[in-house]
């Protein structure tokens, strides 16, 4: 029983992260709001990595604990619970990280920004739209 719980547990944190649309995201205060954006020229691109926002090393410490909890017995779960949460948030820090691209867009207007991406597939020479929420981006989109 200790293991269908446990299993049960494991499952529904990370069924809970699983997004349903493929398209952009937009914060529920957010989304109505009227954006700016700029065009440019990508004139150079490198790879960078955006570190864990906290959140990969919580799941993981938590999933860890849990899992780690079912093995041994009295003292032996206990300790196995620790280690188990110790490199749980150690795995979830590396998951959480992510494979980007730092942009240095040549602007229409002759300004030079340098913005980061995640997940596309954008290069020198591309153009792009840079949809800005204030000072933030908000998404970049290869036009």
């Amino acid at each position: 029983m200790k293991l269908f719980l446990s299993t049960a547990t494991v499952l529904a944190l990370l069924l809970s992260g699983c997004a349903t649309g493929s398209g952009p995201e937009y914060d529920a205060n957010d989304y109505n709001q009227i954006k700016r954006y700029d065009i440019g020229t990508v004139i150079a691109e490198r790879d960078v990595i955006i570190k864990d926002d906290g959140s990969g090393k919580f799941l993981g410490a938590i999933i860890g604990g849990v899992i780690g909890s079912t093995v041994g017995h009295g003292d032996g779960s206990v300790l196995a619970a620790l280690g188990g949460g110790l490199i749980g948030g150690y795995a979830g820090n590396e998951v959480g990280k992510a494979n980007a691209k730092e942009l240095t867009v040549e602007l229409d207007n002759g300004d030079h920004i340098v913005v980061v991406v995640k997940g596309k597939d954008i290069q020198a020479g591309d153009r792009v739209q840079i949809i800005k929420d204030g000072n933030k981006v908000a998404q970049v989109n290869k036009i």
